[in-house]
Parts: structure tokens; sequence; C-alpha cells
């Protein structure tokens, strides 16, 4: 008779610790950002919403309408759409200037999270090393097929991270 099927744990207390402490990690950094990274953010976020499309779109479609004289009730104040071209340059100089304020805090960010999987990873090869070694070992003494399998000693070694960006930098050196 087959055992009743358990309803899977979605996350277990480790992964939920996990979690919490990066979200914990990243409000730090949210209420460490300096105010103007944070009026950056803001605006690059508003930026990039559909609300400043319409925002504009709307803007634009008066701002035409009354300067081509299709509302005879407002005066034409802008018939050459001098002042309109200004404005755009004007704003989209300084978009562009608060996104990239938002981009660079991003990659860093982005960088600090690459850095934390790098070492995470190191970590984890070390582990498996040292237990790879150690299940080699109980393996040899129990003589268990395969315990002096060739490969197990490659395996067994550590890797040190420095001569590996070693042949990775003279194998992109090579192909240039």
């Amino acid at each position: 008779m087959a055992e009743p099927v358990q309803d899977p744990t979605p996350v277990n207390d480790v992964l939920t610790r996990n979690i919490d402490a990066l979200a914990a990690k990243r409000r730090d950094a949210d209420r460490r950002a300096s105010l103007e990274d944070r009026i950056a953010a803001v605006i690059s976020a508003f930026a990039g919403s559909l609300a400043f499309v319409w925002v504009h779109l709307g803007i634009l479609i008066i701002w035409v309408a009354i300067n081509l004289g299709l509302v005879p009730a407002v005066p034409r104040f802008d018939p050459e759409f001098i002042i309109l071209a200004t404005a755009a340059s004007v704003e989209a100089i300084f978009l562009s200037t608060f996104i990239l304020i938002s981009q660079n805090r991003a990659a860093q960010l982005a960088d600090r999270r690459s850095e934390l999987d790098v070492q995470i990873s190191l970590l984890t090869e070390h582990e498996v090393t040292r237990i790879l070694t150690l299940v080699s070992n109980i393996a040899a003494r129990l003589e268990v097929e395969g315990a002096h399998a060739p490969d197990l000693g490659e395996l067994k070694k550590d890797i040190a991270p420095e001569a590996v960006m070693e042949v990775i930098v003279e194998r992109e050196t090579e192909k240039r």
C-alpha cells in the first residue's frame, strides 16, 4: 500500500532564515541610501512607468492642440514649438542622469550579491571537497567498490580561486 503523499513544505527553517536575513540587509541598504540616491530611485521608477507615459502624452496633446490653435479659448504661447523642444531636451538630460544614478546603485548592489555568491560557492566547494575526502576514506576502509577510482584523487583537491581566475584570463587573452 502506498504511503499518503504529504504536502511539501514550501520552505524550510534555514531557507526562511536566509530569506529574512537578505530582506533585512536590503531594507538596511535602502535606509542607508543617500537622499540623492532615494530621489533618483523614485524619479527613475516613475519615469519607467506607464503613468509617466500617460502624463506626458496628455501634456503633449494639450500643448500641441493649444499651439496649433485648436483650443480657441487659450492663446497660443509656443507656435513654433521651440519651448516644447527645449523643455523635452532638458527633461531628457535630467531623466537620463537620474536613471544612470539608479543604475549605478543597482550595479553596486549586484556586485555585492555577486561577491556573496562567489564566497558561498567557494565555501560550498571547500565543504564538498572535505565531505568527499571523508566519504572516500570511509569507502576505502569498508572496501567499497570504486573507493579507489582514479578521478577521486583529483576531486579531493582544493581549488585555488586565484589559479582559476589566472587560467580564465589566460584563455581570454589567447582568444584575442
